[in-house]
């Protein structure tokens, strides 16, 4: 490298001799008979070059040749073709006749351009295909240039632009034909010019250059309507009547008798006319195709056969051949649409789009509205409730404003309810409260504090157990826990509804979700070799076992709390009023009282938590043995619990076998559904919007409980439903898109 630099360096001392003559010719071109400027363009991978030459004849006929002006550039990218540096020193050609036509402030007879590239001479002369991006710009370049001129054919070995474009060392420079112009320029005899002025492109097939060649067919069309299938294309009025309208728009602008300022393929605002012709058109067709009989009874003068969805609207044809409502009230003062509105059939796709876009227009309201709207406008629907009652039930928007909430059959019971099982071993548990109570009387007042009460249901006897609490903490809880087992025995199973009671209490203390505790909670009950099922949040109704037991224990409250002063409620006192509450549900009859006088026995959760009948038993008359009082005491016992499971089975579980609501199955929610997520402490309005994620189906497949995801604060989070908590707005396998 360092020698190449110094031998470039030495050999500029070779320019000291150089000498370029100021005046282009040894006359002045002024007064010339004739003045021409030849530029000549080449172009290598290193670098592109341009070279212009002005030829000057004389009134005596002499003619000489003048150097101009030469400039020769690197290649701009190394990566590009050799076509694409031909094609760019041909605007650099350009490039320079213009500079040079701009600075000598002359006009020239002829300006001629050489290459001896015949691929840009096809480029620059092609009329027939496009090209791509960089090859479309420069060709425009060229052809726009005011100093446009013939573009020729010249050999590589003739061209001077070849020596700027591969370089040549300062002693060899003025030797050349770079200053002095080739010298056929002198002399037309050293070199014949093609004859050839057209050059077709050189292989077009392969030419990465050009784009692909489209081919148009021309269809002669034997009708004089659109057919009505391609309205299904669109999904709103509105977009259909302005495309037909803007086809009939530009139909008009290509006949030759126009003198419209629109022609062409065009976009512009459609006028009223053009809608009025459009809907005509649109109309037109979906009559002809759906009441293609009907009509040709009408114009030829016969009645329409009776079964005829049209038979009892005396059809008519107006002065467009529309199809109308006949009817008696021609001679009102009403309009011609309200007398004779345009029948439409209501199986077709257009009542569909007629149907959404008035519905639309009255904001949704119900069928009613919908219908009024449709008939002012002027357009008489065939079976208008049945379609506009299919739409409003499939219309997203409605659904999210009156949607209903999902739901689904009532699913079976549980086992645990079903089977045969210890008091208390399968338990359902629930939180209510809180009461103010008095915990310290002082000089200054009371302090008053809370109480809350836990609520344990057995699943299978009915029977109840109440805990009060002090706080709703999970010590407390806990503590709750023990001495329910210590009173009742460890259970095998506890369900409740999520913690949404401990979690809204939480809220009420300020206190955090996370610092409940529900580890320390499991790893409790993990040591009584007890587990917990939780219900999924907000589905209060499947813990429907204790939350019913929980509205009775609070209307037994309420009662004695009123004949309780509230100032004297103590924590003893609300401890025993618990326990009162306790001893009366656990009392309650479990089926209907029978008044046959032979059967007394009421079946009760406490008849198997204290193997009673109700009273104390008197001692059996006369004397008898220890002995023999113990054994008949045991079988007393037994014949009692065995009396309650008799009971139980054959009367008891005959109760539950009806389902009181959510009777028939529904279709399953799927993954994918677009649902409204119902958010109680917001308006309908600002519902998030969420996607079905994952559903849950029961061990009879039917789902209900889903995931769902939303976004919220631009985080996605996943929320876990029962199907009554959602609404759905959009399935995508069911559904259309309105």
């Amino acid at each position: 490298m360092e020698t190449e630099w110094t031998r470039w360096k030495r050999s500029l001392r070779d320019l000291e001799g150089l000498q370029i003559p100021r005046p282009y010719t040894s006359f002045s071109t002024a007064g010339a008979l004739r003045r021409e400027l030849y530029v000549f363009a080449d172009a290598s991978v290193k670098a592109i070059a341009a070279v212009a030459y002005i030829k000057v004849t004389s009134h005596q006929d002499q003619t000489e040749i003048g150097f101009v002006f030469g400039k020769a550039k690197l290649a701009p990218q190394p990566d590009l073709t050799i076509p694409r540096l031909e094609l760019c020193a041909a605007v650099l050609a350009i490039e320079i006749a213009e500079m040079v036509v701009a600075e000598m402030d002359t006009t020239f007879d002829s300006i001629t351009y050489y290459t001896d590239s015949k691929v840009v001479l096809g480029y620059i002369q092609n009329q027939s295909r496009r090209f791509y991006v960089f090859v479309h710009n420069r060709i425009q370049r060229i052809r726009q240039s005011p100093c446009s001129g013939l573009w020729k054919y010249v050999p590589t070995h003739l061209n001077p632009a070849d020596i700027g474009s591969r370089s040549v060392t300062s002693d060899l420079l003025s030797s050349t034909t770079w200053l002095k112009g080739p010298a056929f320029l002198h002399d037309v005899s050293l070199h014949s010019p093609e004859l050839q002025e057209v050059y077709d492109l050189i292989d077009p097939d392969t030419d990465s250059e050009l784009r692909p060649q489209v081919v148009a067919s021309f269809t002669h069309i034997t009708r004089d309507v659109i057919h009505p299938q391609r309205f299904e294309r669109f999904s709103k009025f509105s977009t259909l009547l302005t495309a037909v309208a803007h086809l009939i728009h530009v139909a008009r602008s290509f006949a030759r008798s126009t003198r419209d300022e629109c022609r062409g393929w065009h976009v512009c605002r459609p006028t009223e006319e053009d809608l009025s012709k459009a809907k005509i058109c649109i109309v037109k067709s979906v009559q002809n195709e759906c009441y293609s009989e009907d009509l040709k009874c009408i114009n030829s003068g016969s009645n329409i056969p009776p079964n005829s969805s049209l038979w009892k609207l005396h059809p008519i044809l107006d002065q467009n051949q529309l199809l109308r409502v006949g009817g008696r009230i021609e001679q009102s003062d009403l309009s011609m649409n309200e007398v004779h509105p345009i029948i439409i059939p209501g199986r077709h796709h257009l009542a569909t789009l007629l149907v959404s876009h008035y519905h639309g227009a009255v904001k949704h309201q119900g069928r009613h509205l919908t219908e009024g709207a449709i008939r002012t406008a002027g357009f008489w629907l065939v079976g208008a409730k049945r379609c506009i009652s299919s739409l409003l039930h499939r219309c997203v928007i409605c659904r999210r404003l009156r949607g209903k909430m999902e739901h689904q059959q009532m699913a079976a019971l549980p086992a645990e309810r079903l089977q045969v099982a210890p008091p208390f071993t399968y338990v359902g548990v629930d939180v209510f409260g809180p009461w103010e109570i008095v915990s310290r009387r002082t000089r200054g007042g009371v302090s008053n504090s809370k109480r809350w009460a836990v609520m344990s249901s057995c699943m299978c006897s009915r029977a109840v157990h109440i805990e009060v609490i002090e706080a709703m903490s999970t010590s407390s809880f806990i503590s709750a826990l023990r001495r329910f087992f210590a009173i009742r025995g460890p259970a095998k199973q506890i369900y409740s509804d999520c913690g949404t009671n401990f979690i809204g209490a939480s809220r009420e203390l300020e206190m955090d979700q996370s610092n409940l505790g529900f580890k320390k909670v499991e790893e409790y009950l993990a040591t009584q070799s007890c587990t917990w099922v939780f219900n999924p949040p907000h589905a209060s109704h499947m813990g429907g076992a204790w939350e019913r037991m929980i509205g009775i224990a609070r209307r037994i409250l309420d009662c004695m709390l009123l004949e309780q002063k509230r100032s004297h409620l103590s924590h003893e006192v609300l401890a025993t009023l618990m326990a009162e509450v306790t001893a009366i549900m656990n009392a309650r009859p479990l089926v209907p009282v029978s008044s046959d006088p032979e059967s007394l026995l009421i079946l009760t959760p406490a008849m198997l938590l204290t193997l009673k009948t109700g009273s104390v038993p008197l001692p059996p008359p006369g004397s008898f043995e220890e002995a023999h009082l113990v054994r008949e005491e045991w079988k007393q016992v037994q014949g009692l619990a065995e009396m309650f499971w008799n009971e139980w089975k054959h009367e008891y579980l005959k109760t539950l076998q009806l389902r009181h609501k959510w009777q028939g199955k529904r279709p399953n929610l799927q993954e994918g559904d677009i649902v409204l997520l119902k958010d109680n402490q917001a308006k309908r309005n600002q519902w998030p919007i969420g996607l079905i994620s994952k559903t849950l189906p029961g061990e009879d497949g039917l789902v209900r409980k889903v995931q769902v995801e939303i976004v919220k604060d631009g985080t996605r989070k996943a929320f876990s439903r029962p199907v009554t908590e959602v609404v759905l707005l959009l399935s995508p396998k069911t559904d259309s898109v309105n």
